[in-house]
């Protein structure tokens, strides 16, 4: 009989092949559950030793595969030994703002003059217009260089090369078959690109660009005749895996390197900025791929959202021990009255959503905060596992911004709406984007998404379904094990975090944290104790069990982590789930 879970989910175990795990086992010498998570995974023999170690070295390769790669970097050595003022127009969100780091990081150490913007929200809207590229043409810039950002700004484009302005294009959104005239546009989402890296952020595809300008460089001997040193492109990792976490791109192939090695040079603290960050939210220990997603990367975005655009590339690019301190403190006021708008956006989607709530796409419009509609988005999407396009409207222009999930391709259908007429201007890629149209048309946009959404045969959500790796014993709640589970790192979109289930418990301590959590002291049946955490679970359904008064055993699922103070490692179970004893788990492939 399969029972749900109290919060209405079904728990499926994912199967594997128990003889695969011994000869992983055997063949490279690992511990059983390391090996049985890798053939959850489905990594392949020939890939493991790879998979646990991912180096750049080794997924890097000629980063002339990608297309307009070589033609571009030309272009910007001839302003470099020429001595010409280079422009970058860089996105307001942490990819944008890593992106534009790396490039200001780069040619701060070579000694090439260039101007950074960064648009503002309410003002300028999302991507290059006439009206920002003029401040580069004031600024008497011979190029211009685009992050995260440029691959439809075909209006933009044009009037910098009526003015003589050449423009290069850094970015990975989805293409039209037509593209700007730009001099090289650099995307691995164009049609016409064979890289096979289309899974790249823009701070991805930046570094790849540096790492051939560095190379070209060399070549002609910039750095010896100008007695410069050779920038050092691994220290710069720490910003790209920043980029990589935040817009929440695959963590495969070269983006688990750029992450994994990334952390490492995080940890060094050498940027001022994200040492600084990193100090004022307290963070102990290590970091990891949460702290850059929901505590660092929240922050950096909080000034394009709510607060000044540019203060999330000032904070990872400046040196100023006091002015960097300043910004951060900002950013922190910026991210807390973000959370206070959230939170009331949510509220009036709640009361909402039920008009909708059979949709497969939710399409809810209101008069929101433009700058927090994403993040609302990303909210929905969570927690109802469908697509979901929040708008709000200004006059007669509506603004929309929408969250996706896998097998639709949100991007794509963007575009193609774009084409159609239906929007005015938009962009994004698989699982995220944006765009802006006409209000009286939000009914037909409204028709559209769900129509696509049909299209592509989608039948079920999953959102009733909880996927688990593999039982646990409440002894394997240990450093050793968190430690063969932490091989698998880092986590994110394409890599999950394991899932386990451990059984027959119940409750020694109980108390609620924060307002919202519940820290809880659970032992299993042969009275083994362990710490816990319920993230907000304070009046969920989850409160009533992990009350002190319950006396039933039950249930738990969710996932190992480690807290760290003061050089103690503390392992904890962080519980995202709750079933009576008398629930059977089904297999299933996952």
């Amino acid at each position: 009989m399969n029972v749900k879970s109290v919060t209405g989910k079904k728990w499926l175990i994912k199967e594997c092949d128990n003889n695969q795990i011994l000869k992983l086992c055997e063949n490279f010498s690992i511990s059983e559950i390391l090996s049985r998570l890798l053939v959850i995974k489905k990594v392949k023999d020939e890939e493991i030793n790879l998979f646990l170690n991912p180096k750049i070295k080794d997924y890097l390769g000629n980063p002339e595969i990608l297309e307009d790669m070589k033609k571009a970097v030309d272009r910007v050595v001839k302003c470099v030994v020429e001595k010409k003022k280079i422009g970058i127009f860089g996105d307001y969100d942490v990819d944008g703002a890593t992106s534009t780091a790396l490039l200001n990081r780069y040619f701060s150490e070579i000694n090439q003059l260039f101007f950074y913007y960064i648009p503002n929200r309410q003002k300028d809207g999302y991507g290059p217009s006439v009206n920002t590229f003029k401040k580069f043409l004031n600024e008497k810039v011979n190029l211009i260089i685009t992050v995260d950002c440029g691959t439809t700004s075909y209006e933009a484009i044009d009037y910098a090369n009526k003015n003589s302005t050449d423009v290069i294009v850094l970015d990975h959104h989805q293409a039209n078959i037509k593209l700007p005239k730009a001099f090289s546009i650099i995307n691995p989402n164009r049609i016409d690109d064979k890289s096979n890296l289309n899974y790249l952020c823009a701070a991805g595809v930046t570094f790849f660009f540096l790492v051939y300008l560095n190379k070209k460089l060399i070549e002609i001997d910039f750095f010896k005749k100008n007695n410069i040193e050779i920038p050092n492109l691994l220290m710069m990792l720490d910003l790209v895996s920043l980029g990589t976490v935040c817009d929440v791109v695959p963590l495969k192939g070269i983006n688990r390197a750029f992450v994994k090695q990334g952390l490492k040079v995080l940890k060094k603290r050498k940027n001022l900025g994200l040492k600084t960050l990193y100090d004022l939210c307290k963070i102990q220990g290590s970091p990891n791929t949460y702290h850059l997603g929901y505590i660092i990367g929240p922050r950096i975005n909080a000034g394009g959202r709510v607060g000044e655009s540019s203060f999330g590339t000032k904070l990872l690019t400046s040196s100023e021990k006091d002015e960097v301190l300043k910004i951060a403190m900002k950013l922190n006021d910026f991210n807390q009255e973000r959370k206070n708008i959230e939170e009331k956006i949510l509220q009036d989607i709640e009361k909402k959503i039920h008009n909708f709530i059979d949709d497969p796409v939710l399409f809810i419009d209101g008069n929101w905060h433009d700058g927090i509609i994403g993040i609302a988005a990303s909210r929905i999407k969570e927690k109802f596992n469908k697509p979901t396009i929040i708008i709000t409207y200004k006059d007669e222009l509506a603004k929309a911004s929408a969250r996706s999930i896998a097998g639709f391709d949100i991007g794509l259908i963007i575009l193609l709406a774009k084409e159609k007429g239906i929007i005015k201007n938009g962009g994004g890629h698989k699982m995220a984007g944006g765009f802006s149209y006409e209000k009286s048309k939000t009914n037909e946009l409204r028709i559209f998404f769900n129509n696509e959404f049909l299209k592509k045969g989608i039948t079920s959500s999953n959102s009733d379904r909880y996927f688990i790796d593999s039982k646990i014993s409440a002894t394997a709640i240990n450093l050793d094990v968190y430690d063969e589970i932490e091989k698998l790192s880092p986590f994110g979109s394409a890599n999950s975090e394991p899932k386990f289930l451990v059984e027959n418990v119940r409750i020694i301590k109980s108390k609620v944290v924060g307002k919202k959590h519940i820290s809880s002291i659970l032992a299993s049946k042969n009275n083994k104790s362990f710490k816990t955490i319920a993230f907000n679970s304070v009046k969920s359904p989850l409160e009533p069990y992990l009350s002190i008064n319950n006396k039933k055993n039950f249930n738990i699922v969710g996932k190992l982590t480690c807290n760290e103070w003061q050089g103690r490692k503390d392992i904890q179970f962080i519980i995202e789930d709750i079933s009576v004893i008398k629930t059977t788990v089904v297999n299933n492939n996952g």
